[in-house]
């Protein structure tokens, strides 16, 4: 679950880091009065603000609230703005960065720091590897003080600065282990007259552990991250992801779908969506299953792919001709009531294929109009 950057800006001021004072708006009019010069930050899950046009600079009351009214009114990536961050501008002397991040690879957390912040840290790592440093944490021995402080050395730092940091790396470790965060990020921590600022703020959590932490759970919820279509696939217990293709993809397991996009990619194909109806589908998930993916604007076929463990291949049938999509469908099903479903779905006029490459080719033939 990504967090906007306020929410991320609250948690970590909880936790002693220090973030510019700020007021969060949805209405020019709720801006009554500030310290300026300000900046004003629309507050959006994606990233790309900046170039998009999303963060302004006010000095005064009228230009905050007319430039407030342009954000609330733009779009970015598909997203409307509805909040804005507005924070007092701060006069920065450096930029630094610091974040943790899991390694799936190595199974462990890893902290990152770097003398160039304000930037995507990975373009940092690609012209100035000199200017990273990584280190991998032992689950055993934790993240010792003195671990951090050689590393905050490595880039440069010393002094009461190297102190003030190691201090917010402590800090932000602190969240990230309770928050079970995937990624917990400031970039950049400024360095400024008064002392360092986190001057914008990630948090990611992992979705899995929200049961623990139920005041996000909520907000999970109704998040802009998804579209209208995966928020009804959640509330359907449906696994669905939009992407980018122009063939709607369905099958009995993540890792079953995982291989109909890759077959899809191999033989020039995209998928549009991919929908686990999970195990154990019945006549009715599959008609919802198709509900949802044909609703994809774009989607030209789709393609379905299933094998029968629990899920029952003649209750699948069942939901497809049930639903009777318009969009042409490949089927490609093997597994428990196997010739039962193929029976069916060909009584109804479909064809059934024998191996997931042909039924990802015909997938593609018809998404082309063949």
């Amino acid at each position: 679950m990504k967090l906007h950057e306020y929410k991320a800006k609250e948690i970590f001021s909880n936790y002693g880091i220090p973030v510019p004072s700020g007021i969060l708006v949805k209405d020019p009019n709720e801006l009554k009065e500030f310290k300026f010069p300000a900046v004003l930050k629309s507050q959006v899950l994606v990233g790309g603000r900046g170039k998009a046009g999303g963060i302004k600079f006010a000095d005064n009351l009228d230009e905050a609230k007319e430039k407030i009214d342009e954000l609330l009114k733009m779009e970015i990536k598909g997203l409307p703005v509805k909040l804005v961050l507005v924070e007092a501008k701060a006069e920065i002397l450096k930029e630094l960065y610091v974040g943790f991040v899991v390694d799936r690879t190595a199974k462990r957390n890893v902290l990152i720091m770097s003398s160039e912040g304000g930037v995507n840290i990975e373009e940092v790592a690609q012209r100035s590897p000199d200017k990273v440093v990584k280190f991998q944490i032992d689950p055993s021995e934790g993240l010792p003080t003195h671990k951090i402080t050689n590393l905050a050395k490595k880039i440069g730092l010393k002094g009461k600065e190297m102190v003030s940091v190691v201090g917010v790396v402590n800090r932000l470790n602190k969240v990230f282990s309770d928050y079970d965060a995937e990624l917990a990020e400031i970039n950049p921590l400024a360095v400024t007259p008064e002392g360092l600022l986190g001057v914008d703020a990630k948090l990611l959590v992992d979705d899995n552990s929200l049961y623990r932490h139920k005041d996000l759970a909520k907000e999970f919820a109704k998040s802009e991250e998804f579209t209208d279509i995966e928020k009804r696939a959640k509330d359907a217990g449906l696994s669905y992801v939009e992407l980018e293709g122009d063939i709607g993809v369905i099958g009995c397991g993540a890792g079953l779908v995982m291989a109909s996009l890759d077959t899809l990619k191999l033989y020039g194909g995209a998928a549009a969506n991919f929908l686990d109806v999970g195990g154990g589908a019945t006549k009715e998930n599959m008609r919802s299953a198709l509900e949802l993916v044909v609703q994809k604007e774009g989607v030209k076929s789709i393609f379905i792919n299933i094998f029968g463990g629990i899920t029952r291949c003649d209750e699948i049938a069942k939901g497809i001709v049930d639903f009777a999509p318009k969009t042409p469908i490949s089927v490609r099903m093997m597994g428990t009531n196997e010739e039962e479903g193929k029976q069916i779905l060909r009584d109804n006029g479909y064809s059934v294929s024998e191996t997931i490459e042909e039924s990802a080719k015909e997938a593609i033939e018809l998404a082309r109009g063949g």
